[in-house]
């Protein structure tokens, strides 16, 4: 006898970002667009050829747990307890009438608390170990934050980290997905943080020239696809979805943003920082995703990519959307959200499955910022300037990192 086959939806989005502290201004400000870019005021820029990044502000982390809690957990973990909390209640569900050994969570990161682990360091060699905070004990090492966000939420199905670099929140979901088909959860909270306003860490990026010298106009620093682009904008935030299997959302009459149909991943294996020019790790992930939804390219809608406004990204990731979905490629729509967020390093792929999703369920796509010149190898419809009205059904996010590492998800409106 033929088992009903498992499908997992998205009844929750939480979001802490640089341009929104909910879904709701989130959204607006991606599709306005308005850009969160500012010049950098947590630490000294003089010496730095990048001044400009998307900062979170005006966040009360005591909003979403006990202040006290809120004092010791380093940054990138309050931003991902903040918006897992947010994603629950957003969802309407009610986790303490579950079985929590069928709830999981998942997220994604690529530096965890490396705030914490830098702050220990300067203390051990300026103070000694008998000044260092035993709260870096659980700050310090990259698993924190699922481990925080099971403990604010009461899950002991399990809780695991992703680290692959800035594909992380995007594998994190898939992971999720995989753990509801699989029958290992009935629910997951899963998505992505990052906290990397680090001046070292800074400091990292402006020494591989991959970040933008716009010292002008924030707003401006980040041009995807545009022929002067000049490199990425760092931003930090955090975004987690709600994802249950169908049969759940639908007895207790849950709203459903969309539901997960395919994902993908792969390596390069071609350099330890820079894509294969063919993009053939990043085509490689696509032609997985589209073969485990069991879907032609010319399903698909829209795509949100990784977008890092690099010389060679923006142009490899054109070249394998074109390997891919061959002639259908003029007729998708695609933008690069990032000159909004800011790059958010491994959430990046949390915040723009967010974005996907809310692209289906309002019919909208938001814009590419900043694209004035295009590229003359970047010759897709980015969809420039501003928002456009689009009956989205089929949404895919795809990401990139250090290492070769390529993801990407599918989405599409619910199908029941």
């Amino acid at each position: 006898m033929m088992l009903n086959r498992r499908r997992a939806v998205i009844t929750g989005i939480g979001v802490i970002a640089p341009n929104g502290l909910d879904r709701e201004s989130f959204w607006n400000s991606v599709c306005g667009p308005k850009s969160a870019a500012s010049f950098i005021d947590r630490f000294d820029t003089t010496s730095l050829p990048t001044k400009v990044g998307c900062l979170v502000k005006d966040f009360r982390p005591e909003d979403y747990m006990d202040p006290k809690l809120a004092k010791r957990l380093d940054i990138s973990y309050l931003y991902a307890v903040a918006a897992a909390q947010q994603a629950v209640w957003d969802s309407k569900i009610d986790l303490s009438r579950l079985d929590p050994d069928r709830i999981g969570v998942i997220e994604g990161t690529s530096i965890g608390g490396l705030n914490s682990s830098l702050v220990c360091h300067d203390t051990y060699n300026t103070k000694g170990y008998r000044n260092i905070s035993p709260f870096t004990l659980i700050n310090a090492y990259t698993g924190g934050g699922s481990s925080e966000i099971a403990l604010a939420l009461g899950i002991s199905g399990h809780a695991t980290t992703i680290c692959t670099a800035c594909a992380s929140g995007t594998d994190a979901i898939g992971h999720a997905l995989d753990s509801i088909l699989d029958d290992d959860t009935d629910i997951m909270i899963a998505g992505a943080t990052e906290a990397p306003m680090i001046p070292g860490y800074w400091g990292i990026f402006c020494a591989s020239k991959s970040m933008s010298r716009e010292t002008e106009i924030p707003a401006r620093a980040m041009r995807p696809f545009n022929a002067d682009r000049d490199g990425f904008i760092l931003g930090e935030g955090a975004a987690f979805l709600v994802i249950e299997e169908l049969s759940y959302a639908l007895e207790r009459g849950a709203t459903i943003y969309a539901e997960i149909v395919g994902y993908g991943r792969s390596c390069d294996s071609f350099h330890s920082v820079a894509q294969h020019p063919k993009g053939r790790g990043a085509y490689r992930s696509l032609d997985k995703a589209l073969r485990r939804a069991r879907m032609h390219p010319t399903e698909v809608d829209y795509i949100n990519v990784h977008g890092s406004a690099t010389p060679s990204n923006d142009v490899i990731e054109t070249i394998a959307i074109k390997h891919v979905f061959g002639s259908h490629a003029r007729k998708l729509q695609i933008s690069a959200t990032k000159p909004v967020t800011g790059h958010l390093a491994g959430a990046a792929g949390g915040i723009e499955s967010a974005i996907c999703v809310l692209a289906i369920k309002t019919k909208t796509i938001p814009p590419t910022m900043n694209l004035n010149d295009p590229d003359a190898e970047c010759d897709l419809d980015y969809v420039p300037h501003n928002s456009r009205s689009y009956p989205v059904n089929v949404a895919i996010n795809m990401n990139a990192g250090f290492g070769g590492k390529n993801a990407c998800i599918i989405f599409k409106g619910i199908d029941r």
